[in-house]
């Protein structure tokens, strides 16, 4: 008997419907959470409500802690109430029983209405890390950030990470009231540097220690409950003296740490078999976001401190701390007890995060293995610290914890709530009298508006400038790598979150924005709230002399710009943008709905800018109906010769070549080769308005000519299969390379022997100046801008046409066009000067670099 086949059943079709019912879920529970939280904003502001968040919600901890207690024990506040966000109220249970007859005190659940419903209504919030990127500080609310802990590792953009990583913080701390730092280093390094808060922070930086610390200052009855605490969970503690051994968490990311706690064990282990058991007991303090891993392991939870006990008055009844890199030891240092550090992998550690002290200025003895920090335990145990770690730790007192003296928490109390400020450490962020200016970068895609914000912003002077851009948060490689490439003076916001406010005014936006009319935003009162709210969202309470939307093409950012407070306001043109809302792409005329309304804000704009002097005049004849005629001007995009000839000079095998194999492509190898063939080059999007089709009939009537000729397009876009069938078509896949998207086009360049360009219009064409700036002869059509790019002299202009390009190109072939040299200097002067006078700077010109 012979048995059928089976049928092949496709898993395709299911998971796609549960891939889409998935998403649709996902989607309703956002639009929930938003309704919900537009909801509560629109409800009065309570201010008798003090809303507690800790480590996201990961216990009543930290200085909010310390904080709560205080103004429950004081009599003067006996009318307020009290909200913790909490994640779980199981894994908090000493904090269930001891308010679960507190009228006063209520506990929500990050992501529940009821939280969102105190992030908007709670008149005082308190947190010592983010709230989440919808929250925006409304009118009447007091927002106190006492963030975590003085960092031993570093910060913020310290770090060298992408914007997106600190996004959401720097947004909580631009809508914070106060920041509180507990030394004079958490002002100048975590605050005003590593975040880039000084000269844009509007609110005061509290400098008066920490209410954490002050926990551990216990009394002798406070240290016996704190110890009867400790053993009523499981942990066998007696009359021992207590080593607490505190590691931070390890990974790269905060919300998804790695699992480090079978390797804690061992340690704790370990370190128990070489030590005195009689006299000491190990206990394990882990970091707030790794608790989790260890609290289910059985054979932890003889020796595991529980998350819920305030790690505060653990320290006040610890001897002896060990740590590796985290801000626990700072805290320590107020006790005056010993200090020891276990870093087994302090070249690794150090090496990828980077650290504020280097080891030879540790507060104590440092130490690799478990053995070798048995060892100096013992030392310090039997003759105290040696003198030089001695001198360290005194020297760490005085910077770090001067300000402890059990008292921080009245004093913090007394400002915020009291609004006491005479006599205190408290001021704002430091500023000097340069002018500030926020920059809308778009996409950050690799193109030709991103090459020149690049280099306007490698150009300005920043002693005259204080200067930011924001972006939208993306994960796209080549868009990190064109963040990367930001001169680090920038500040750098990664808009992170979506816009508030209820689906019908949200709609209403939407449809607005189909229908081409922004204007609404400032016509219509709760639009004008929402794009109000939106911007305190993202800035809180930051001003700006000049806003600029360099990218011009995004209508929600260039509608943003609009609402900062008392700025001037500019906007980019960089193309004929009337012939761009109406270029068609696939069928379709992609930018014609955006673009239309981008026009209608036109008039709320002070400068519209073009980039260069015709151009502007085309653009003012076509959207004048949308703004005044006097509103037009010009400033001319700049280059960056010395990115270009430092790229240019790179090994084009290294650049071409595939990292994963090292495999060369067949064009670049070449290129590298001395050869009688003559290479044309051009760089450009693969888009209809840079008719490369035109280039490639033309080329094609030269090759016909001449055999020892080839092509190069560097460039990616929607057109690329069109253009290889046209490639087929005319017998040139022998002799054309379509090289798509090259982050280095400059070293391909470099090998090449003429640029062409077949451009219907531009704006300003960067490729003609990067050309100029190689040496490399220029062949180009004629279009609008084309005489105010090229010097006077340089390069050939042809007609815009089949037979007048492959002219100039067989004009090349018979040196009838040379490289042109090109004082790119003395152009960027004269362009900085141009983007000063066209987006109003007073005061001078901002100089070149």
């Amino acid at each position: 008997m012979i048995t059928p086949a089976p049928i092949p059943v496709s898993t395709r079709a299911p998971r796609r419907v549960f891939s889409r019912i998935t998403a649709l879920v996902n989607r309703v529970q956002r639009a929930v959470k938003y309704e919900v939280y537009a909801f509560w904003r629109r409800r009065p502001v309570d201010p008798k409500v003090v809303f507690y968040e800790s480590f996201g919600g990961n216990g009543m901890l930290c200085n909010p802690e310390a904080i709560f207690r205080a103004l429950k024990d004081d009599p003067e506040f006996a009318g307020l109430r009290h909200v913790w966000a909490l994640t779980s109220k199981q894994g908090n249970p000493a904090a269930m029983s001891e308010f679960a007859r507190d009228s006063t005190v209520r506990f929500v659940r990050p992501g529940t209405t009821g939280y969102y419903r105190a992030l908007a209504t709670s008149g005082y919030l308190i947190n010592n890390a983010t709230f989440p990127p919808e929250f925006g500080k409304r009118t009447g609310q007091v927002y106190l950030n006492t963030w975590h802990g003085t960092p031993l590792k570093r910060m913020g953009f310290d770090i060298g990470d992408p914007a997106s990583r600190v996004g959401n913080v720097i947004r909580n701390f631009l809508n914070a009231d106060f920041l509180l730092a507990a030394n004079r280093f958490m002002v100048e390094q975590m605050y005003e540097e590593a975040h880039r808060l000084r000269q844009l922070y509007r609110g005061r930086i509290i400098e008066e220690g920490y209410p954490r610390i002050d926990r551990q200052f216990l009394s002798e009855s406070e240290k016996d409950a704190t110890r009867q605490r400790l053993g009523a969970s499981g942990l066998d503690i007696g009359d021992r003296r207590i080593i607490l051994y505190a590691p931070t968490w390890k990974g790269t990311n905060f919300n998804r740490p790695e699992d480090d706690a079978r390797e804690l064990i061992e340690r704790v282990v370990e370190l128990n078999s070489l030590i005195d058991t009689e006299r000491y007991v190990v206990l394990l303090k882990t970091h707030q976001v790794v608790h989790a891993f260890a609290a289910h392991l059985p054979q932890i939870r003889r020796f595991l401190v529980p998350n819920e006990v305030p790690t505060n008055l653990v320290l006040g009844i610890t001897d002896v701390l060990v740590t590796d890199y985290s801000s626990i030891f700072f805290d320590f240092l107020a006790t005056g007890r010993p200090i020891a550090f276990l870093v087994p992998d302090i070249g690794d550690y150090s090496g990828y995060r980077g650290l504020y002290l280097t080891p030879d200025d540790w507060p104590g003895p440092v130490t690799e293995t478990v053995a070798e920090l048995a060892g100096e335990l013992r030392t310090i145990d039997e003759s105290g610290m040696k003198p030089d770690v001695l001198r360290r730790y005194e020297n760490a007192r005085e910077r770090f914890v001067a300000h402890e003296d059990g008292n921080a928490t009245a004093r913090v109390i007394d400002i915020v709530f009291r609004g006491n400020m005479a006599g205190y450490r408290i001021a704002p962020a430091t500023r000097d009298d340069r002018k500030s200016v926020l920059i809308n970068a778009g996409g950050m895609r690799p193109n030709g508006i991103t090459t020149s914000l690049l280099n306007l912003l490698d150009a300005v002077d920043y002693t005259a400038l204080d200067v930011s851009v924001i972006f939208p948060t993306s994960y796209n490689p080549l868009v990190l790598d064109k963040q990367r490439q930001l001169n680090p003076r920038v500040r750098q916001f990664s808009r992170t979150g979506g816009m508030n406010g209820s689906k019908v005014n949200r709609l209403r936006r939407s449809i607005a924005f189909r229908r081409g009319d922004l204007r609404a935003h400032q016509a219509n009162a709760m639009q004008r709230q929402l794009w109000d709210d939106e911007w305190t969202r993202c800035f809180g309470a930051s001003l700006f002399d000049y806003v600029i939307d360099f990218s011009g093409y995004g209508p929600f950012a260039a509608t943003l710009l609009l609402h900062a407070p008392w700025a001037e306001r500019s906007i980019w043109l960089h193309n004929d943008l009337a012939a761009d809302a109406h270029r068609v792409t696939r069928g379709r005329r992609r930018h014609l709905r955006d673009l239309n309304a981008i026009f209608s804000l036109y008039r709320d704009y002070d400068h519209l800018v073009s980039v260069s002097p015709s151009l502007n005049q085309i653009n003012a004849a076509n959207l004048g109906r949308y703004a005044e005629r006097s509103k037009f001007t010009s400033a001319p995009n700049l280059v960056n010769e010395e990115r270009i000839l430092s790229q240019a000079a790179l090994d084009l095998d290294g650049v071409a070549g595939d990292p994963s194999t090292g495999a060369v492509p067949t064009w670049a190898t070449d290129l590298d080769q001395e050869s009688p063939v003559t290479t044309f080059v051009t760089v450009g999007r693969l888009s209809p308005e840079k008719n490369h089709a035109r280039l490639l009939r033309a080329f094609a009537l030269v090759h016909a000519r001449d055999s020892q000729t080839r092509l190069l397009i560097i460039g990616s876009g929607p057109l690329r299969e069109r253009l290889e069938a046209l490639v087929e078509q005319l017998g040139l896949t022998d002799s054309v390379r379509l090289l798509g998207h090259q982050s280095n086009p400059y070293a391909v360049m470099a090998h090449c022997d003429c640029f062409v360009l077949s451009s219907d219009y531009e704006g300003q064409p960067m490729v003609l100046l990067e050309a100029l700036v190689l040496q490399l002869p220029v062949v180009t059509v004629a279009f609008g801008s084309v005489r105010d790019t090229l010097p006077e002299g340089a390069g050939l202009v042809v007609p815009p046409e089949v037979e007048s390009l492959a002219d100039g190109m067989a004009a090349f072939l018979s040196e009838g066009v040379s490289a042109t040299r090109f004082d790119a200097t003395s152009y960027n002067q004269k362009g900085v000067a141009a983007f000063a006078r066209a987006v109003g700077l007073d005061g001078g010109t901002p100089s070149i670099r």
